[in-house]
């Protein structure tokens, strides 16, 4: 908790200094593993999801490690109404939710193999049992599939153009991540998907989504050094 507050506090003094937040890569990075962080403590307190921590928390700190390292020439936006905020904020939320559903369908996946091999480690004895670890991936993907179908929807009216060159594959690798989340929450009711088919289809939905939100970022700013 004391870690996430002195992540948040960096955050908004960059912010204030900056007269706005600048969308550089590791400025977006960052704010976003901040908020999975903060999404995770408040789950915590009545979801068994603490010990995801174990895998979010390093990533944080690695982010706003980098974030302090190599800080972004200012690109702040200071000035947008509030239609543009929600799709923004909806974004955020949506991709936040849907890491953490990534990260417990990975420990979902390793604590399924152990078991399977009657070699389950003390830390994943320490896990709910896999009924319960399911249930939970599978509410995360459904509250991270609402934000992402907002932020979608506020995109296609209130952003003129969102197949422009610079937003085209941002569009398209969201619209095949919520295809991918809604196919899965279909099979899931329809057809009671789950184990392995669960876990593989949830880590390529996340990743098509990673790839929209950060892909061109990383091309522009890391390796063809445009920003």
């Amino acid at each position: 908790m004391g870690a996430a507050g002195l992540h948040s506090a960096y955050t908004f003094l960059n912010i204030h200094e900056q007269n706005g937040f600048s969308f550089g890569f590791f400025n977006t990075a960052s704010l976003t593993a901040l908020v999975v962080v903060w999404l995770l403590l408040f789950a915590a307190l009545d979801k068994p999801v603490a010990k995801l921590g174990v895998l979010v928390f390093p990533v944080a700190a690695l982010l706003l490690a980098s974030d302090v390292a190599y800080p972004s020439r200012p690109h702040p936006l200071t000035h947008h109404d509030w239609q543009l905020t929600v799709h923004i904020l909806t974004s955020i939320l949506a991709f936040g939710l849907l890491n953490i559903a990534a990260v417990q369908a990975i420990l979902l996946a390793i604590q399924e193999q152990q078991l399977r091999h009657h070699h389950p480690k003390q830390f994943m004895l320490a896990l709910p049992p896999l009924q319960a670890m399911e249930a939970l991936l599978f509410q995360m993907i459904a509250t991270g599939l609402g934000f992402l179908t907002i932020s979608l929807l506020t995109g296609f009216l209130f952003i003129d153009d969102l197949f422009a060159q610079h937003l085209a594959h941002k569009t398209v690798l969201s619209i095949l991540a919520w295809l991918i989340f809604s196919a899965l929450l279909f099979g899931r009711l329809r057809y009671g998907w789950r184990g392995q088919s669960a876990v593989q289809w949830t880590l390529i939905g996340f990743t098509s989504l990673l790839l929209a939100y950060f892909g061109s970022k990383l091309v522009l700013e890391l390796i063809l050094k445009k920003i």
